[in-house]
């Protein structure tokens, strides 16, 4: 390597080393080019439809999304909240009934459990639950602990409206800002993939509000009739969680599993069951019937991404997990796969055909 080349690497290393240092900053950013790419999407609509000037067009996209979020405070979120607070306050005491009924089969087993000395053991089985639930506890309480600081979320809720409605009043302006990042002979290819990566993500966030709807809506319905409280809290985390993958509906299932152990075990039982029924239908009918506008992603390398990012990036990551591994994707594979693997392998046959 010239001394260019290393010059060249070492920036890259010191850069890459700045950019970490500000990954929340970067994280809050991103959300904000999420929520632009939906709103511009929405803005293309109304022109596309109604024949509107883009400036007018993007003042009835905020407000359309303004009085949406004045419906959702009004009408949603003050109920959800108030059972939200009940809930917390039957997960301790949810736990505590499990360990007493594992605690009250130990000492007092049913006349058709054959005598068995390996059944002592069954204490250390509710000392166990006993300490799931209270690090369950604390870490849904870490959870939510990331959103408790009133004044940082305010802030950062304000830092990410203010860069939205600075990048849909002129996308393409910031668009070709982040091109000319790229050499002069690849800005061409670079924008391509960034409206590949638009796509993208537009068809994964089309297909998870509608599944997160689904889910929803047959949640609260089947909680409903399972005569489970606070059905409607339930109902709208399991929608809110059916953004986070694989994780999120088991942490979706912990609330109403809780509240059903202060009724009854076969209630537990019906409560798990329908929650399986409902991500099956959702997993291998509603999302496959829209596979072709949705991002195929292989389930076990969203997991590996929702661990990695959780990991690296904190409770926040987690959330963006799945339209960064979007992005990562159509990055991975118009730029590496395409234009390096593939040019490379069809250099070597001595094809000079356009891959």
């Amino acid at each position: 390597m010239k001394l260019k080349d290393w010059v060249g690497f070492l920036c890259l290393i010191l850069s890459l080393i700045i950019l970490w240092q500000f990954r929340q900053i970067l994280l809050l950013v991103f959300t904000a080019v999420v929520i632009t790419v939906a709103l511009n999407g929405l803005v293309r609509y109304l022109v596309r439809q109604f024949n509107l000037p883009r400036g007018r067009a993007v003042l009835l996209a905020l407000g359309l999304v303004f009085v949406g979020g004045l419906l959702i405070l009004g009408l949603v979120l003050p109920p959800f909240i108030q059972q939200f607070q009940d809930i917390l306050k039957l997960i301790p005491v949810g736990f505590q009934q499990l360990v007493d009924g594992v605690n009250d089969f130990v000492e007092n087993p049913p006349p058709w459990l054959p005598p068995n000395p390996d059944l002592q053991l069954l204490p250390n089985v509710s000392t166990l639950i006993q300490q799931l639930g209270n690090l369950s506890t604390r870490a849904f309480g870490g959870f939510f602990t990331f959103f408790s600081n009133t004044a940082a979320v305010l802030l950062q809720l304000l830092l990410i409206v203010i860069l939205t409605v600075m990048m849909l009043a002129d996308p393409t302006a910031y668009r070709q800002l982040l091109v000319r990042l790229f050499p002069s002979d690849y800005r061409r290819r670079a924008g391509e993939i960034l409206s590949k990566c638009e796509a993208a993500l537009l068809s994964w966030l089309g297909g998870i509000l509608i599944t997160s709807i689904f889910v929803a809506i047959f949640s609260f319905a089947g909680l409903l009739l399972l005569g489970v409280q606070f059905a409607f809290a339930h109902a709208v985390l399991a929608g809110v969680f059916n953004f986070i993958p694989n994780i999120g509906p088991t942490l979706s299932l912990v609330f109403p599993i809780t509240v059903a152990l202060l009724d009854s075990p076969s209630k537990v039982l019906a409560v798990i069951i329908l929650y399986l029924i409902i991500q099956n239908l959702e997993s291998y009918w509603l999302s496959p019937m829209m596979m072709q506008r949705q991002v195929s992603l292989l389930p076990a390398a969203t997991l590996i991404a929702q661990l990695f990012f959780a990991t690296f990036l904190g409770p926040l990551g987690l959330i963006l997990a799945l339209p960064l591994t979007v992005v990562s994707k159509t990055w991975v594979e118009e730029a590496w796969l395409k234009d390096v693997l593939d040019k490379g392998t069809a250099a070597a046959r001595g094809d000079s055909r356009p891959t």
